[in-house]
């Protein structure tokens, strides 16, 4: 179980100066534990370690670097069923989903320390016309120095983990907010890198109110603001960020597209879970189905079975598949956009009813196209069907959103799927499955509103490093 209460860690060293944040079991409402929840003068006080901490973190050589690194995998593998367990109570999420995360952690932070030692830079030659000749050149990355980071509750281990490993990969000391309603797995993440031999004020770990919060935005000693989490509050962060470079990863309405070739036993088992895994709560969660119309029946028949079958209830019993929502207040809302659907004349195939913040699985046909369930983004355990007759209106009705973040083809066609890669205005496309699907090391970002800029070790790099380039010119005699 968990423990009665955490430190969080400023400037590396874990602090009480408070328990005032009560931590709640997701399914039981009831209160799990307690952590201190921070002000402005502990968050200055953290920024200011780390912008003093940034020479001594670009110094460490990258071996000991990939051991702080390599440190943290060993760790969570150690405490893997402890951290499962403590996602699985802050978040609600069903028990199975958790240790999936743990997992995802580790990986994380394994792909990090691979590539702690292979940050390269290139020779490049300048004499391209007579006047650079003599001249050459060659550049290097150099991290970009003290970065805030802002994660969310959904994945509140392993978004966590796509900010910090890299840092601590290029040597970026740090600050972090963790959501204040899922906050003990990033303490826990502090833990083990108070156990490592960082620099002294190398990470801070503060759980904050989002309006005590200004200072990871605003302060111009901090040189990169990474922020998961909704559209509305990220693109105000951008606003607000002055010169400092900004990484959002933001929200969606996912689609996936059905083809009349696809393997409909297949297809439905992967719709299922890509609409209702961790009760819909994730970004690339499937909102949108679009299906052919000659396999439509048959598909939604399928569905509407597979979904009927998912276990609901505690999150802590092995064969649960769908946990509370995070929040009864967010259950309502969603709850709400189904009811005001039906209202407009959509059909409800299953689901629709709410206990608290428990939401059945659900799904919808005949939505009108400008309701809040087809145009936002639901956060939940809903989903819309339709049909298709001509892939490129397919196509279309994936591009008809504010959002662009991933997309799922099912499809045997090659020049459909060229088609696809090259017509959707999504940050990826994944064929054959749903959109929810992701590695750690792949480019993950969005276009439109879901955001800027792309997470997966390798290319967070990029973001928190900076090109430096050396010319180096050789005089005519030598």
């Amino acid at each position: 179980m968990l423990r009665e209460s955490y430190p969080c860690y400023l400037a590396g060293e874990a602090v009480t100066p408070n328990l005032d944040l009560e931590v709640v079991d997701k399914f039981t409402g009831e209160v799990a534990t307690r952590v201190p929840l921070v002000g402005e003068a502990e968050i200055d006080q953290a920024i200011a370690a780390a912008a003093a901490a940034e020479g001594a973190m670009a110094r460490m050589p990258a071996y000991a670097r990939q051991a702080v690194l390599q440190h943290c995998v060993t760790r969570f593998e150690e405490r893997a069923e402890e951290l499962a367990l403590a996602l699985c109570v802050e978040a609600g999420k069903p028990i199975k989903d958790s240790r999936g995360e743990v997992s995802r952690l580790i990986d994380t932070f394994r792909i990090a320390a691979e590539e702690s030692v292979r940050i390269r830079g290139e020779v490049m030659p300048l004499d391209i016309s007579p006047r650079a000749e003599g001249y050459r050149g060659q550049w290097k990355r150099v991290p970009i120095g003290a970065c805030s980071f802002i994660s969310p509750f959904n994945f509140p281990l392993n978004l966590a983990a796509h900010k910090v490993a890299p840092a601590l990969a290029v040597g970026c000391p740090f600050v972090l907010k963790p959501a204040s309603m899922t906050p003990i797995g990033a303490i826990v993440i502090g833990e083990v890198l108070a156990e490592t031999d960082l620099p002294p004020g190398a990470f801070s770990i503060l759980p904050c109110r989002r309006d005590g919060a200004e200072l990871f935005t605003t302060d111009p000693r901090l040189k990169l603001l990474s922020f998961t989490g909704s559209p509305g509050v990220g693109w105000d962060l951008k606003a607000r960020a002055g010169k400092k470079q900004v990484v959002l990863e933001l929200g969606g309405n996912a689609a996936v597209i059905i083809d009349a070739d696809t393997d409909l036993e297949d297809a439905v088992e992967r719709v299922a879970f890509g609409a209702f895994y961790q009760s819909g709560q994730s970004c690339i969660g499937v909102q949108r189905i679009i299906v052919h119309e000659e396999v439509y029946d048959e598909f939604k028949a399928r569905l509407v079975a597979r979904t009927e079958a998912l276990l609901s209830g505690d999150p802590k019993e092995e064969s649960t598949f769908i946990g509370p929502m995070i929040s009864e207040k967010e259950a309502k809302r969603l709850h709400g956009w189904v009811e005001a659907a039906i209202a407009s004349g959509a059909t409800l195939l299953c689901g629709g009813t709410r206990e608290g913040a428990m939401l059945e699985a659900t799904l919808l046909e005949n939505v009108d196209k400008d309701a809040d369930i087809e145009r936002l983004e639901a956060f939940g355990p809903v989903a819309v069907l339709s049909s298709f007759r001509e892939f490129d209106d397919a196509l279309a009705r994936v591009n008809d959103s504010a959002f662009g973040l991933q997309a799922g083809v099912f499809t045997r066609d090659i020049y459909k799927i060229e088609k696809a890669w090259d017509t959707l205005e999504v940050g990826g496309v994944v064929v054959g499955d749903v959109p929810s699907w992701r590695v750690d090391h792949m480019p993950y970002g969005g276009v439109k509103d879901s955001g800027i800029g792309r997470e997966g070790i390798r290319f967070a790099i990029e973001d928190m490093t900076e090109i430096r380039l050396l010319v180096l010119r050789t005089p005519p005699k030598g």
